[in-house]
């Protein structure tokens, strides 16, 4: 018999989870932004109020509390590390702006950061404008990264003057001379970085963004000469920071040991020149387990935040106390362990898919042969015979093709012979699933029998990253746990492009080309894709001109209540057309005029053209989804 247990264990949800979701007796999808286990929110039930309150899906659903927790989680492991290893310094977080920066998003990380004196990092002018709009506490960092002009120097250097704690990062040796004669005119003495090019590279998706060939970091050969250019402007007391970065989502554990090791030398050797760097900046990478392998697999990573900060601290100060110099400040951005995964999107199902109608064929009498074999066929395989029935049965439908194709067949026996194939299949596929066979050959007819449920939303828009570099996100049903999946299916988006569909899911020892779903019935049926806190907010794209969709905040009190914080509407047609350069009053005259073209030269009745108007005008102010 089913149970919820069995849920858990195939969606892996407990394994990648974190401690903040599983599925409750009901079966439904629950969150525990604090992992506290009287602090619970059901998420069919939030659903369900906000179907109620006419909020339309998609949603996009945020967990604030889960950025806190993470905070804390993150502050605490440095905090462990530290006192274990008698690290003579301390730590502080930094939060890359570029993972997400939705202003409600930083608000909650700057608000639960405070006590931990977290700072942030900005990679262009529009997000250090953005950052100067938050509150941080007096000892945090602002980091300005990045490519940068003169306009960007002078608006940092300015920030300085309001007392912001603002760090300079030399990312490109030609920098060196423009920020220092950028200061110098301004009379400003800003706390400098160097971002150092190391020659260890990270693992994973993002390899290439460390090692020699890294679009940014300066080589020893330019470090040496950017000291020594720093110093020509007696500015080498505000030389503060080493700074490195390998890559994101880093899934193995020795790549970090090993890039700490080499920065941490370059550190020291600075240090012994009795310059006086006091932030060791690691940059970001940590990596989160999204399958829940744990496993240096792209969807995961071999260690956890404990192991990450331990040999982060204790690498470092093997090579400090080796060349006899202090500790440092740690610095890390981990932005994608921050706020991966604090949101979740739950989609609707509007339908779904395999191009099969369920019919039954009777044979007249005067079928051709090979309708004769697949109808013997269906009626006789079982469970000892199945694997030799459905090998016949491939063999069957390449002849019924043949002959088609030669004229032999009409196209009513065509249609009755691909019906009686899959009959076969679909018997075949149940035998198989009953003996346990996971042959390749019954895997592949999982796939073939796959359904296709069709999700109201753009996965161009919302989960960006699974469209452009394959990177997987956990997906499960937000109710229904308690009752065995019986279908295979794969999860295709409302736009007109093929690639919009999620065809690779999860899996503890594999990655899954079809996911375990439940057949539909009259009621809704509602999925959450997990984990998707991290880019994917603002490098979603319009295609199709789908747009940001709906977004409620939720948060639970130490009751066990939970509460709708707020509601974000979500893009309608009109806010889509405008990114695009579609003037709304434009647009609106134009058609008007052409409704009033057909009331002059087409007789159109002009209470027609009155409701069509309406009709225009109300669409235009619709939310860009379907409307189920």
């Amino acid at each position: 018999m089913w149970k919820v247990e069995d849920a858990i264990e195939l969606y892996g949800i407990e394994r990648w989870g974190n401690g903040f979701f599983s599925f409750n007796k009901n079966g439904n999808l629950i969150v525990k932004p604090t992992k506290n286990d009287a602090q619970v929110i059901d998420l069919k039930s939030v659903v369900d109020n906000l179907t109620a309150k006419k909020i339309e899906f998609p949603i996009l659903f945020r967990f604030p509390q889960i950025l806190e927790a993470q905070i804390k989680a993150l502050n605490g492991a440095f905090s462990n590390s530290i006192s274990e290893y008698k690290y003579n310094s301390t730590y502080q977080g930094i939060f890359p702006m570029k993972v997400n920066q939705r202003k409600e998003v930083i608000e909650e990380i700057v608000k639960s950061g405070k006590k931990y004196n977290m700072g942030l990092e900005a990679g262009t002018k529009a997000e250090l404008l953005a950052a100067l709009s938050f509150d941080l506490s007096p000892d945090a960092l602002l980091i300005c990264n990045g490519f940068k002009d003169d306009e960007y120097l002078r608006l940092a250097l300015n920030t300085i003057k309001l007392g912001n704690k603002v760090v300079i990062v030399i990312d490109e040796f030609s920098e060196t001379k423009r920020l220092l004669e950028t200061s110098k005119q301004m009379g400003v003495k800003p706390l400098i970085g160097i971002r150092v090019k190391l020659y260890s590279k990270g693992s994973g998706k993002w390899v290439e963004s460390g090692g020699e060939s890294a679009k940014f970091g300066l080589t020893t050969t330019e470090i040496i000469e950017c000291i020594k250019i720093i110093g020509e402007y007696n500015m080498l007391d505000q030389l503060q920071m080493l700074h490195f970065h390998i890559g994101s989502q880093i899934t193995e554990i020795r790549r970090i040991q090993k890039a700490v090791k080499e920065a941490a030398r370059v550190y020291a050797k600075i240090k012994i020149k009795h310059i006086n760097i006091k932030y060791f900046n690691i940059g970001g990478g940590l990596g989160l387990d999204y399958d829940g392998s744990k496993t240096s697999s792209d969807a995961s990573a071999n260690y956890s935040i404990q192991e990450y900060a331990n040999n982060v601290v204790y690498s470092l100060k093997e090579v400090c106390d080796e060349e006899n110099v202090s500790h440092p400040i740690i610095l890390s951005e981990s932005g994608r362990a921050i706020s991966a995964y604090h949101s979740v999107l739950v989609i609707n199902i509007k339908g779904s898919k395999n191009g099969n109608l369920n019919r039954q064929v009777e044979l007249r009498g005067n079928e051709p042969h090979i309708i004769k074999e697949l109808y013997d066929g269906s009626k006789e395989i079982n469970i000892k015979n199945y694997e030799e029935y459905y090998h016949d049965a491939l063999l069957h439908r390449e002849e019924l093709l043949s002959l088609f194709n030669l004229g032999e067949l009409e196209l009513e026996d065509k249609s009755e012979g691909e019906i009686l194939f899959w009959q076969i299949c679909e018997k075949a596929a149940a035998f198989a699933k009953e003996t346990q066979n996971k042959s390749d050959d019954f895997e592949d007819l999982n796939k073939l029998l796959s359904k296709k449920y069709i999700g109201n939303f753009s996965v161009f828009q919302s989960v960006p990253d699974f469209w452009a570099i394959k990177q997987l996100f956990p997906v499960v049903p937000v109710s229904r746990a308690n009752e065995k999946p019986t279908q295979y299916g794969t999860i295709v988006d409302i736009t007109c492009d093929s690639d919009g569909e999620i065809d690779k899911f999860v899996d503890l020892k594999d990655v899954k080309e079809v996911l375990e779903l439940h057949e539909l019935n009259n009621g809704s049926y509602y999925l959450a894709v997990l984990m998707i806190g991290a880019y994917q907010d603002t490098i979603g794209d319009y295609h199709n001109l789908f747009g940001a969709a709906n977004e409620a905040h939720i948060i639970i009190d130490d009751s066990g209540e939970w509460h709708i914080k707020q509601i974000v509407k979500g893009d309608r047609i009109c806010d889509v057309l405008g990114y695009v350069k579609y003037n709304n009053s434009y647009l609106l005259e134009a058609f008007e005029s052409e409704v009033n073209q057909a009331v002059r030269e087409n007789g159109l009745p002009k209470a027609d053209a009155d409701d069509i108007m309406n009709n225009y005008k109300q669409v235009m102010n619709r939310y860009t989804y379907l409307d189920l």
